[in-house]
């Protein structure tokens, strides 16, 4: 069942998101070519306990990590490592959630390890682009599916592919809840949108085939299947009548 939020919910939510983006902040900081990947997690961990929250992820049906830290080919899920050192010329995504007062928020962004090629940063930016594509849709009496086809329709118009096995979500008082946010999708299909209704959408975008699969080693870092690389941005935002309100909204992208 979908959830609607009164507006003490969604400021509720809206402070979660707010410790969110300074974790991505503070990654943005730190990331440089010889970082250790626990050494992220271990920082944004500290600081997200040192404003009051908890991390969403830790232990969350297992995971060991308070951020998924993803690099180039890896879509999502990437699990921090002390054996995991940054490259010159990679990309990262990463993906924070706090949990504060009974909600939760989430945001991912996806940044350049110094000096990037071209390719790379035309996925970002698309990435990002599409991103906000779907998020213009998420206004009240538009149909679910605006939203995911405003996604793919970018995405595949600058020749990358959307991810089908993944999806964005609902999120209130749990970290995932309904509805399923997919990136693909037929214009004036699913849902009618609502005021109150606030969702996570997260665009994962591949350089090349769609198709991935997850890692058997760890079970859950989530690779592309051809070893190209993937790119991931992700915005908490509320419905309104108007225009999205987005929650975890910053100078960051």
């Amino acid at each position: 069942m979908v959830t609607i939020k009164n507006r003490k919910e969604i400021e509720a939510i809206r402070e979660c998101c707010r410790i969110v983006v300074e974790c991505l902040q503070l990654a943005k900081d730190m990331i440089q070519p010889g970082l250790k990947t626990s050494e992220l997690d271990r920082a944004i961990e500290k600081h997200i306990k040192a404003r009051g929250g908890k991390p969403a992820f830790k232990g969350y049906r297992g995971f060991p990590a308070s951020a998924c830290v993803s690099i180039d080919d890896v879509v999502v899920h990437g699990i921090p490592k002390d054996d995991m050192v940054l490259q010159d010329g990679q990309i990262v995504g990463i993906d924070v959630g706090v949990y504060k007062h009974g909600f939760y928020g989430d945001s991912a962004i996806t940044l350049p390890v110094g000096r990037v090629n071209e390719q790379k940063k035309k996925l970002i930016d698309v990435t990002r682009e599409s991103l906000y594509a779907g998020i213009r849709k998420a206004v009240a009496g538009n149909r679910l599916h605006d939203v995911s086809a405003a996604v793919q329709q970018h995405v595949e118009s600058n020749g990358y592919s959307i991810v089908r096995d993944l999806v964005g979500h609902g999120i209130g008082r749990a970290l995932h809840e309904e509805p399923q946010i997919p990136n693909y999708g037929t214009p004036g299909t699913g849902m009618r949108l609502k005021e109150g209704m606030v969702f996570c959408i997260e665009p994962m975008v591949n350089t090349g085939s769609y198709q991935v699969y997850t890692d058997a080693k760890d079970a859950w870092s989530v690779h592309t299947a051809d070893g190209l690389p993937s790119a991931h941005f992700e915005h908490t935002i509320a419905v309104t009548a108007t225009e999205p309100d987005i929650l975890t909204k910053s100078d960051l992208f």
